[in-house]
Order: structure tokens, then C-alpha cells, then sequence
């Protein structure tokens, strides 16, 4: 709803001039990596993810200097006109997440496992996530799950692919949830999601999304960590903060989850043009002269 008060220029200037940056202000020349975002921890440096689905999008983010692009099975919802994450295959990850890579020079790509790529066994996880560091060429993935799925991620750590875990609300698991509800709330939640954040930590994850946790709990778990914790509808107690683009930039229809904010309005944006373009076409004001050849 609600724009940043700083223009473009000036918020660029704002967030390469932090002392220490590593992430905004160091890297001109290369991608950001899995390393960049340990020094990041390091230095008190947090720092933006957003979600990304194809090349034109992705770069305009890329160009912006957000240094971490999740390609997220929520282009189930977002893109691919389903109700829930659940039916995103393989394929259309690969497709999506390749896009996002071609259009981008410098963000680090994590690519989401889609549910039943990872679940069934470690042997499923290291053929999948394969699958998106060779055939699509992200530099990540990341899949649901504590210490249900400490074993695959650290089979694929093993391997040599950097995983990014997320626990507390996952989406993939909502009709075991019952829909959205927000996790960790009570002592013996609590104590099972800082298990579950301790627990993808050791198999050697990079990075852990909290997501739908009570504020005070996410930062408790982000203090315990040595790995960033990337927030959503976490608080503002963690390293880093994730939103679906189409969420923060105004494109969703109807409500959108508590912890968005609207930093644009692109849905009255497009249907505006698209209204003026079909009123041109009726009228004959367009195609005009200028938009013809002779």
C-alpha cells in the first residue's frame, strides 16, 4: 500500500553506504554466494530475498541489488493458477528456475524442491536437487522440514549442494496443518522448532526460513544460529527477510497474508493500461501513425 518514502537512487545510496556491507555494497563483479551470507551473519548485515518465476522479473530485481532470489514453489499459487504448492512438479521448477538464472548476472538462485521431490528418500533429494544445479543452473536449493529432513540435507551438503531449510509453517504440508496457522505457538512448539532449527543447522544447511513464527521465537532461534534465519511473518528479530514478489509489489487479488507489505500497486497498474490499450484499439486511436509503417 504504502511506498517507500526514498526514490530508487536514494535508497541504493542508503544501502550501499552501511559500514561493512558485504552484500550490497562488495559484490559488483560476481555472484553473491552461500559464503557471503555466513560474512553477512557475521557483520550484523540483513538483508532482502524475494521470490522470482522468469527472466524479466528476475533481473529487474537482480538490477536492484536484491542479493538472494528464491525461484518458490509458490508459483503454484502465484503463477500456475493452483490453490496450493502441492501440484508444482519437477519440471516446471526446472523451467521456472532456469528462466530466473538466464536473467540474472549477480543474485545468489535458490531453487524449492517441490513436494514428493525429497520426501520419499535421500536418494530422491540428491537426483532432484542435481537436477536444478545441472539442467536449470541454480546456485541452491531448499526443501521443508527440521529434523524430518536433516538426513537429506546432509547427504546433499555432502554432495556439494548448498541447501536452505524452512521450518515452522511450510506450505507444502497444509493439508496436514489444516491450512496456514502460525507455528511454535506454546513451550512444546517452541522448544520443537528451535530442535528443528538446531537440527538442519548440524546437517549443514546455509540458511533456515522461518516462516509464520511468533516474533520473540524467531529471534530466539536467530541468536542460537550460526547460520542467517530468513524471516517471513517472523519478526523483525532475523538476518534476513522473504516476500512473494507478487505479494510485495501489489499483484495479488483479495487479501493478502498479515505479514505483507504492498511496497507497489501493479495489479491497478496493469489493469489500467489494459483498460486505456483495449479503449484505443475500439476509438481507432491506436495503432496511430507514429505506431505504423509507410
Amino acid at each position: 500500500m504504502n511506498a517507500s518514502p526514498l526514490q530508487p537512487a536514494q535508497a541504493q545510496n542508503t544501502v550501499q553506504s552501511q559500514e561493512g556491507a558485504v552484500l550490497y555494497g562488495g559484490i559488483t563483479n560476481r555472484r553473491v554466494t552461500v559464503r557471503d551470507l555466513a560474512k553477512a551473519k557475521q557483520h550484523g548485515e540483513r538483508w532482502a530475498m524475494l521470490t522470482a518465476y522468469d527472466a524479466l522479473t528476475a533481473g529487474v530485481f537482480d538490477e536492484a541489488g536484491i542479493p538472494v532470489l528464491l525461484v518458490g514453489d509458490s508459483a503454484g499459487n502465484c503463477h500456475l493458477g493452483y490453490e496450493t504448492t502441492v501440484p508444482v512438479t519437477m519440471d516446471q521448477m526446472v523451467m521456472l528456475s532456469a528462466a530466473v538464472v538466464r536473467g540474472t548476472k549477480r543474485a545468489l538462485v535458490v531453487a524449492d524442491l517441490p513436494f514428493g521431490s525429497y520426501q520419499e528418500s535421500s536418494a530422491q533429494a540428491m537426483h532432484n536437487a542435481a537436477r536444478l544445479l545441472k539442467e536449470a543452473g541454480v546456485q541452491a536449493v531448499k526443501l521443508e522440514g527440521g529434523e524430518r529432513s536433516a538426513r537429506s540435507i546432509e547427504l546433499l551438503v555432502e554432495a556439494g549442494i548448498p541447501v536452505m531449510a524452512h521450518i515452522g509453517l511450510t506450505p507444502q504440508s497444509v493439508h496436514a496443518f489444516g491450512g496456514y496457522p502460525v507455528q511454535g505457538r506454546g513451550d512444546e512448539a517452541a522448544h520443537r522448532l528451535l530442535r528443528d532449527a538446531k537440527a538442519v543447522q548440524q546437517a549443514g544447511a546455509f540458511a533456515v526460513v522461518l516462516e509464520a513464527v511468533p516474533a520473540d521465537l524467531a529471534a530466539q532461534v536467530t541468536e542460537q544460529l550460526a547460520i542467517p534465519t530468513v524471516g517471513i511473518g517472523a519478526g523483525v528479530g532475523t538476518d534476513a527477510q522473504v516476500l512473494v514478489w507478487t505479494d510485495f509489489a501489489g499483484m495479488t487479488a483479495g487479501r493478502v497474508p498479515k505479514f505483507v507489505k504492498q511496497y507497489a500497486d501493479l495489479r491497478t497498474v496493469l489493469g489500467g493500461a489494459a483498460r486505456e490499450f483495449a479503449a484505443d484499439v475500439a476509438s481507432g486511436a491506436f495503432p496511430a501513425a507514429e505506431h505504423s509503417f509507410s
